[in-house]
């Protein structure tokens, strides 16, 4: 009896000791879960989207900002990828989802990639994931003048493949988004356009169309940002302070091109209307004709056209 009792004793001390050990580990692995790197060794689990974004530029950090400020992604389904993983680090502890370094990791499982790199290093990009790609992940690409059929090369033949041509309004929830695909089915075409029109308003289109409109919208920052600097410089040579000159002029750009859509009139009708007979507008309009500027915007899209399409066919 003595002897039972001891063992039961020995038995008791080494049960309690075990779940000590089964306790302190659950503390240890949750701490280490909470302040090591964010979620980069998770492993799926079923049904949860994982949709990674390759490349933290001002274009990737202002659509993943979007997908998560309109609740269209949450922060777990979300992982990040830099080559500089301080970078990815950043952003993702600002936003609460996974930071990677390496391409080839943080596609692993995902069900989207969003490809937000530049053109001259997606060749490579896409080289270093494809062994590493689900067939039926979808890939997506902002790169300008990066086919689908350039794209098509270096995946397997049946991936989804989707072209996006934003533009940097986005960084002001303000994007247009040219949208054209190969081999995507409806749901999963219909679940980007939704992520993509947290940033703005989305066109879907054809391939050719989508390098049309990215010569409009995609170029077409710079040449609104021109004409606004014009018109702030003139502000200021008429005695206005310059901080007030840029302010004016980008509410002057801003409204009118709000007031375009949300009437829907031509843009002749909603000059016409400014346009009083024999006043200072018509003087200034006449003015903006004689040196050129019509012409001159027409010149700028067609050039970006020209260049676009030696850009594709290199």
């Amino acid at each position: 009896m003595i002897i039972r009792a001891c063992h039961a004793n020995e038995t008791f001390t080494s049960l309690m000791d075990g779940l000590h050990r089964v306790k302190l580990n659950v503390i240890i692995s949750s701490k280490k879960i909470r302040s090591g790197p964010l979620r980069t060794e998770a492993v799926k689990g079923d049904n949860q989207l994982i949709f990674t974004v390759i490349g933290t530029g001002n274009m990737g950090q202002a659509l993943v900002s979007g997908f998560l400020g309109q609740g269209i992604l949450k922060p777990i389904e979300l992982r990040v990828c830099d080559s500089d993983l301080n970078k990815a680090k950043n952003f993702a502890d600002k936003n609460g989802c996974a930071p990677f370094g390496e391409a080839s990791k943080a596609v692993i499982d995902s069900d989207y990639v969003l490809l937000s790199v530049k053109p001259q290093v997606i060749d490579s990009v896409l080289d270093g994931i494809l062994p590493f790609l689900d067939s039926k992940t979808v890939v997506i690409s902002i790169a300008a003048s990066v086919t689908l059929d350039r794209l098509r090369r270096h995946l397997a033949g049946n991936t989804p493949i989707i072209r996006v041509m934003p533009n940097t309004p986005a960084l002001a929830g303000a994007a247009v988004s040219a949208v054209c695909s190969d081999q995507v089915d409806a749901e999963r075409l219909a679940f980007v356009i939704e992520l993509l029109g947290s940033c703005g308003i989305v066109v879907p289109c054809s391939e050719a169309q989508l390098d049309a409109i990215g010569c409009v919208s995609g170029t077409g920052p710079a040449y609104v940002m021109l004409f606004l600097e014009a018109m702030a410089d003139a502000a200021v040579k008429l005695g206005i302070p310059r901080d007030t000159a840029l302010r004016i002029s980008a509410q002057t750009i801003y409204g009118s091109g709000k007031l375009a859509i949300e009437t829907g009139l031509h843009p002749a009708v909603l000059k016409d209307q400014v346009c009083s007979p024999g006043g200072t507008t018509i003087e200034g309009v006449l003015a903006l004709e004689k040196f050129g500027l019509r012409a001159a915007v027409e010149a700028a899209v067609e050039a970006a056209d020209e260049k676009t399409k030696r850009l594709a066919g290199g």
